[in-house]
């Protein structure tokens, strides 16, 4: 059984006991969270294809945790110009583990 899952902008394939990242969520660490945009569903028997989203069906999330991913280095240069600028970036994610699809 899977289905497929819209988390904060992202169309995320999930099954039971997964652990997915997705982008930064503002909810407390150890929380459950419960997610009722799913795009698509299967089990063995059925298939349900959401026109955009399938009633009915719910996904539980427990939060593990939230952490930022590695830098990514930014460099710009404009060659004989003396201008060289390096910045860079750290993304936020959220670190969740699916419990439950239930019908």
């Amino acid at each position: 059984m899977y289905a497929v899952v819209d988390i904060a902008g992202d169309q995320i394939r999930v099954e039971k006991g997964m652990k997915i990242r997705v982008p930064r969520l503002d909810i407390e660490e150890g929380s459950t969270v419960e997610c009722d945009r799913i795009l698509f569903y299967s089990d063995d028997k059925d298939v349900k294809v959401g026109t955009p989203h399938v009633e009915g069906i719910n996904v539980k999330a427990e939060v593990l945790e939230h952490a930022r991913d590695r830098k990514v280095v930014v460099f710009k240069m404009k060659r004989r110009k003396r201008y060289r600028k390096k910045t860079g970036h750290r993304q936020g994610y959220t670190v969740l583990e699916i419990k439950d699809i239930s019908k």
